[in-house]
C-alpha cells in the first residue's frame, strides 16, 4: 500500500522505521506509561511520539525490546500492531487496566487473558465473527510463570473487549440498554473475568499476521462487587502488571533462544 508518511522511511502513524524496534514489543494504552515501562530496559532510547503512539527501544537480557502505546480501543491498537509488524516485531504483550466482572476478581489483582469476547468492531474487518480471539499459548504461559514467581494475586481466563466505556458503566441510559444488559449478564454467567477495550482486536490481528500476542491487566475496580456492597477500592498503580509483563518478555526471550 502507499506510504502516506512525509518521511518515506517511517510508518505513517507510529513514525517508526525498520530496525528501530525489537521483535518483542510491550503495548500499553496510555502514552504516559511508556517511559515508566522503558525504565525496566537497559539503555532505553526514545524513538518516536506521534498522535497516541509513543515508542521507546532498549535492551533486555541482551535482546532488543520496545514499548509502544496504542491509545484507547481496537482501531488504534490494530494500527500499532500492523505498523510495528512492518518494522520487524513479532511478539506483542499488551499491558493495561480492566474492570473486574467476577466477585473474586479484586482491585489490584492481575488478569491474564486466554481469549477475548469480540464485542467490538475492529476484529470484524479481519475475521468472521465465528473466529475466536485467542492469546498465544507461549505468551500466556510466560505471563502465568511471571505472576507466580513475583507472588502476585492473579486470575487466568476469558476477558471481554468492547468499544464503549460508558456503554459498560451506564448501560441503563443507552437506547440499546436491552442488548447491553442482557449480554453483560451472559458474559458473567459464562465466567468472563474482566472487561477492557483492546485485546480482541489485537488477538485477531495477530492471528491474521501470524504473530504472537498476549494481554495482562491491572484490575482497577469491580462494578459487580460495588453493586453487592462489597469492598471495592479503586487502584491505579500499574507497577505489578508492568513487572509481570517485563518478566514474561524475559521468559519468552530465554525460550526463543533455547
Amino acid at each position: 500500500m502507499k506510504n502516506y508518511s512525509e518521511n518515506p522511511d517511517k510508518l505513517y502513524h507510529i513514525q517508526v522505521a525498520k530496525g528501530e524496534v525489537g521483535r518483542y514489543v510491550i503495548l500499553p494504552g496510555d502514552p504516559k506509561r511508556c517511559e515508566k515501562i522503558a525504565q525496566y530496559f537497559d539503555d532505553p532510547q526514545f524513538v518516536a511520539d506521534n498522535r497516541e503512539y509513543v515508542t521507546y527501544t532498549g535492551m533486555l537480557d541482551g535482546e532488543k525490546v520496545s514499548v509502544t502505546s496504542t491509545g484507547i480501543g481496537g482501531p488504534s491498537a490494530a494500527i500499532a500492531m500492523e505498523e510495528l509488524y512492518r518494522c520487524g516485531a513479532d511478539t506483542f504483550l499488551r499491558i493495561g487496566t480492566c474492570g473486574g466482572m467476577q466477585t473474586e476478581v479484586m482491585s489490584g489483582d492481575i488478569v491474564i487473558t486466554t481469549g477475548s469476547i469480540r464485542a467490538e468492531g475492529t476484529s470484524r474487518e479481519y475475521a468472521p465473527i465465528e473466529f475466536p480471539a485467542v492469546a498465544n499459548i507461549d505468551v500466556v504461559n510466560a505471563q502465568i510463570a511471571a505472576a507466580k514467581e513475583l507472588g502476585y494475586a492473579f486470575h487466568v481466563g476469558v476477558s471481554q473487549s468492547k468499544d464503549s466505556f460508558y456503554g459498560q458503566h451506564e448501560p441503563e441510559v443507552k437506547p440499546v440498554s436491552y442488548d447491553l444488559l442482557n449480554k453483560w449478564e451472559a458474559w458473567k454467567r459464562l465466567g468472563c473475568l474482566a472487561s477492557e477495550m483492546e485485546s480482541a482486536a489485537l488477538f485477531t490481528v495477530a492471528s491474521a499476521l501470524g504473530v504472537r500476542c498476549g494481554s495482562s491487566f491491572l484490575v482497577v475496580a469491580n462494578q459487580e462487587r460495588e453493586k453487592l456492597g462489597l469492598e471495592n477500592p479503586v487502584v491505579h498503580d500499574t507497577d505489578r502488571a508492568i513487572r509481570v509483563t517485563v518478566e514474561a518478555v524475559r521468559r519468552l526471550i530465554a525460550m526463543d533462544r533455547g
